[in-house]
Parts: C-alpha cells; sequence; structure tokens
C-alpha cells in the first residue's frame, strides 16, 4: 500500500454509520441470513447499524428505505443486498442507480473480478454496483451469502472508513 493510501486510511473514522437493507420477495428477519453476515461483518468492525430492513424488490419500497437512511444524520453509508441479477424480478440496481449523484464504478467492477476468481463466468450475471447519493456512500451486492461476505470481507470492511471519509471531506 502507498504512503499516501495509508494516510488517507489512517485519517478515516473507525466506527461508521450505516443503514443495512436486504431486497427480497420471500425473506424474513430470520431467514436473511446475507443481511444477518452484513451486520456481523459491520459489528466485528465497529460500525453502528441505525437502520435495518427487508422490503421486495419494488422500486417504491426501495427508494423510501433510502430516504429515511439519508434523513439520519448519523448514516453515511447504505449497504444494500438482493436485486442485482438480471431476472425482470430484479430492480434494485437501476432503482438505486438512478438516485446516484456519483457513481462509484470500481466496487461493481471489482466485486465481479473478485468473483470471477470464485465462480466463473457467471459472475456476469451479478450488476453489483456502488455510488453517492450526496454525501452518503451506497454499496450494493447480490443476495446470496456466498456473494455478501466476499462483498464485506475483500472490500466494504478494509475500504468503507476510507470511502466515507472522501465521500464527506
Amino acid at each position: 500500500m502507498s504512503e499516501s493510501v495509508k494516510q488517507h486510511k489512517d485519517a478515516a473514522r473507525s466506527s461508521i454509520g450505516v443503514g443495512v437493507l436486504t431486497v427480497s420477495d420471500t425473506r424474513t428477519l430470520e431467514t436473511d441470513t446475507s443481511g444477518a453476515t452484513i451486520v456481523q461483518f459491520l459489528n466485528d468492525a465497529g460500525h453502528e447499524i441505525h437502520l435495518r430492513r427487508i422490503v421486495p424488490d419494488e422500486p417504491v419500497e426501495i427508494l423510501e428505505f433510502l430516504d429515511e437512511a439519508l434523513a439520519d444524520a448519523r448514516i453515511s453509508a447504505v449497504i444494500v443486498t438482493g436485486g442485482t441479477g438480471i431476472s425482470p424480478r430484479d430492480r434494485t440496481a437501476e432503482t438505486l442507480e438512478g438516485r446516484f449523484t456519483r457513481p462509484i464504478p470500481g466496487f461493481g467492477e471489482l466485486f465481479r473480478w473478485l468473483s470471477y476468481q470464485e465462480i466463473g463466468p457467471a459472475c456476469i450475471l451479478s450488476r453489483a454496483t456502488g455510488g453517492m447519493v450526496g454525501r452518503a456512500v451506497v454499496l450494493v451486492m447480490p443476495g446470496s451469502r456466498a456473494a455478501v461476505t466476499l462483498a464485506m470481507e475483500k472490500i466494504i470492511i478494509p475500504e468503507l472508513p476510507h470511502l466515507v471519509r472522501e465521500a464527506t471531506k
């Protein structure tokens, strides 16, 4: 890691306020292993979950959650799982991308590159995406627990404080 990247990371806040959304037509809090995995990773890293919900893959409900999260001054990042495939019901990516004020294309690119190493060319079915809405970071990943673990472990947990620092300066 270069010295300037290390300095940026060292200057980032260690605890981030987060909203967590699972987009699913079938999951409940009891069966939402992907959402629970996100929460566990965030808690283990010392971040604070201020809002968590499960909504069906309906644009209105996804955007209602986003608006509620962004209205909470404690929340600097929104982490979303589900609805990123290519089936007709998967509308999370385009719904949230429509609200991005600045895309963060590297998140989806890196996720698919890492995913390719695990599952091969099937990674092209993922529309993982990231962006900013105002000064908040929004990261969207597939709904499988394996995908969530990959994204949280390899990208989000190591980089979230740095992302939020850069987005809010």
